[in-house]
């Protein structure tokens, strides 16, 4: 079967570029949530809260990278547009992932009375970071069309990713502790879940409606009927979370299920709005085809994708499965 490269070849990177950068919304979001609960335990669980991040959080962010780093290659006008649309909000990221990595080194060797700046550092990057993703998402998804509805409904995802992601690390502590401070992550799961759920409701409801394009995709019939099942599958997963939040196995051999459930309604919202945007890289204006650079380059850069990303994925699932389990207190001795 003759493969028609020209077509094919665009689409396979937009698949990675789409996996890559749920990969790091996922990953990187649950440290991103840990961060932002920080100053709401007591000092002597802030080093366990760090401790069960620290393996893992650079090397989440390398899926950022990849991302990026596949759409300046890939498709450079797409690239050129968005960088451009969202060049103040990148820089508040960067600041924030920088604040955070810098407060997360100084933080474990700063004296005690400097050490409180550090983890305020730590929960301001971390803030910061989690505010701008969740900006850029809001208007990336309306194409960046200007007006104050497309503004806030910008704003509206700029406050519901960080209760997402707050959400998401409280689950994750629930897994790596124990004790007192399993107990309050539970605590934090249930109070992260109402914001998080009336978020997920109010965006399903606002997208179609400030985007004709995504109206037209999800309101169509037949497809309407088959695409019910995401909006469902997500309502079952989220109220399950809240469900095992409340029960005391969850502070046992269910542990893992809370996770496990979040990290399937971010599955679920990604593919649905994977589904929304497609064929296009930024709505409504360019397409992959476009936007995709010549057949040839692309052909080279899939060889190194095909070394990279392969890569990449397996040294983090080896990172976790060495450092998997009940996280313990720091040690610098």
């Amino acid at each position: 079967m003759n493969i028609d490269w020209p077509q094919a070849l665009p689409v396979i990177f937009l698949g990675l570029m789409g996996l890559s950068m749920f990969a790091y919304v996922v990953l990187d979001g649950f440290d991103l949530g840990v961060g932002m609960l920080l100053p709401r335990a007591p000092d002597a669980e802030k080093d366990l809260m760090v401790a069960s991040i620290g393996p893992f959080w650079d090397a989440n962010e390398t899926w950022l990278v990849l991302g990026i780093g596949i759409l300046l290659i890939a498709f450079p006008k797409a690239h050129g547009v968005v960088m451009t649309a969202l060049y103040l909000p990148i820089a508040f990221m960067l600041v924030g992932l920088i604040l955070r990595g810098v407060a997360f080194d100084f933080r474990v060797k700063a004296r005690d009375e400097h050490r409180k700046l550090w983890n305020r550092s730590f929960f301001a990057g971390s803030m910061i970071a989690s505010l701008a993703q969740g900006w850029m998402l809001g208007r990336y998804i309306t194409g960046f069309a200007e007006g104050w509805t497309f503004a806030l409904f910008a704003a509206a995802i700029a406050l519901c990713l960080p209760a997402a992601y707050t959400l998401l690390g409280a689950c994750w502590l629930l897994m790596k502790t124990e004790g007192d401070l399993q107990r309050r992550a539970q605590a934090w799961g249930q109070q992260a879940w109402g914001p998080v759920a009336l978020g997920l409701l109010l965006i399903s409801l606002a997208t179609p409606w400030v985007s004709r394009t995504v109206f037209e995709r999800w309101f169509a019939f037949p497809q309407l009927i088959a695409l019910s099942a995401i909006p469902l599958m997500s309502a079952i997963c989220l109220f399950g979370t809240l469900a095992v939040l409340r029960s005391r196995q969850v502070l046992g051999s269910l542990c893992w299920l809370p996770f496990a459930l979040t990290v399937t309604v971010f599955t679920l919202g990604g593919i649905g709005l994977a589904y929304s945007l497609y064929p296009y890289v930024v709505i409504d204006r360019l397409t992959i085809w476009q936007s995709a650079s010549a057949t040839e380059s692309l052909a080279v850069i899939l060889v190194g994708c095909a070394i990279t990303v392969p890569a990449i994925g397996l040294y983090t699932l080896y990172a976790y499965r060495v450092f998997w389990g009940k996280a313990r207190a720091l040690d610098y001795a």
